[in-house]
């Protein structure tokens, strides 16, 4: 993926790390070669929607080694879920990786087994831009953390995990994961995220995204020549979901520079994004809805959010409420401050590392 320039991918990088493509600066030497590639098939997967492939193949990286105890359970994994339009290799720069991965930091790869996979229809797992484009089985959440779930156990012979984590799309599946496999992991954070169904100014934003691009003649069916126009528009308003005011207005001051900005944003994404893709991307939160189960959540749960994030803004209290049902669960929200990105805070563990740090001194007592 090739980045518009050194200066904006390091801005790219501050606003949406999950997101957006790195340059070599910015992931730092060393991080973004790290780790073992590799891609599981599961053979005749069958959509929750309907449909099926032949094959699905699931794309991971891992960093370290898988310990076990003496009962041969697994106690060093965790698994990282990335964001609607990232990837597990988003991970792997100085900010995230280099906070966390590295020598003496939290989640030190010399003494824990990272899994990073691609989710469906992203990175380099299988995707409509592969060939089928629009006629890909439409998947959903549900789809994508059984996939992670089989990547884990039967691909990857993990059979506990010590942390879920994830960030926006990955936080929320998280919460599903507590939900789906109560005792297979020792703790959970989502963060930036909500455990109820994608309803309001949220979900309206997500549809506008979609109607963009299905309504452009040019989408044709999503056997276009070029990109359509839609995807431009979609865009934009991921644009506005996921920026920070405060930020933004830091980072362009005057009427030249925001112009600048947004105008070399926009040709980089707009050269570097599939529209089925990312349309798919945004469809498939459609099954989203934790809320009814939030009781089976056995494990330690620290929910993480942040109070300028425009996807889960924190007027509206869902969280607050959800959070009473979850047995061991915790709520933090972040205050707004200089160091805060809106949405992207999520991939800033500098800010909130203090939090996982209280986490792992629980489920390891």
């Amino acid at each position: 993926m090739r980045c518009v320039s050194i200066f904006l991918s390091a801005v790219v990088l501050a606003m949406f790390p999950g997101e957006a493509c790195l340059s070599q600066q910015a992931r730092a030497p060393g991080w973004s070669t790290v780790g073992t590639e590799g891609d599981f098939v599961l053979r005749d997967f069958r959509f929750t929607g309907g449909g099926s492939l032949p094959q699905l193949s699931i794309h991971y990286t891992t960093l370290g080694a898988p310990r076990r105890d003496s009962a041969g359970v697994v106690r060093n994994a965790v698994l990282v879920l990335h964001g609607t339009t990232g990837s597990g290799h988003n991970f792997l720069n100085a900010t995230f990786a280099g906070e966390l991965f590295g020598p003496g930091q939290l989640l030190d790869s010399a003494t824990h087994y990272i899994i990073l996979p691609d989710g469906i229809g992203t990175g380099k797992s299988s995707k409509p831009s592969d060939g089928m484009h629009a006629r890909f089985p439409h998947y959903g959440y549900v789809d994508m953390v059984t996939a992670q779930y089989r990547l884990v156990t039967e691909g990857l012979h993990v059979n506990h995990l010590l942390i879920v984590m994830g960030t926006s799309m990955g936080g929320m599946q998280t919460w599903m994961w507590g939900e789906r496999y109560p005792t297979f992991m020792d703790g959970l954070m989502p963060l930036a995220s909500v455990p109820t169904q994608i309803a309001g100014r949220n979900r309206m934003m997500r549809e506008m995204v979609s109607g963009s691009i299905r309504g452009d003649p040019n989408w044709n069916g999503g056997e276009y020549a070029t990109p359509p126009h839609g995807l431009y528009g979609a865009l934009e308003m991921l644009f506005m979901m996921t920026s920070s005011p405060l930020y933004d207005q830091k980072l362009a001051p005057t009427r030249d520079s925001a112009d600048s900005y947004i105008t070399s944003w926009m040709r980089g994404r707009m050269a570097t994004t599939d529209a089925n893709d990312f349309m798919y991307q945004f469809e498939a939160s459609r099954d989203y809805d934790p809320s009814h189960d939030l009781e089976k959540i056995r494990a330690p749960l620290v929910a993480i959010n942040s109070a300028d994030d425009q996807v889960n803004p924190p007027e509206l209290g869902l969280i607050e409420k959800l959070i009473t049902r979850v047995p061991n669960g915790t709520f933090v929200m972040l205050p707004i401050s200089d160091k805060t990105r809106g949405h992207g805070t999520h991939s800033l563990p500098a800010i909130w590392k203090s939090h996982l740090a209280e986490l792992l001194s629980r489920i390891r007592r």
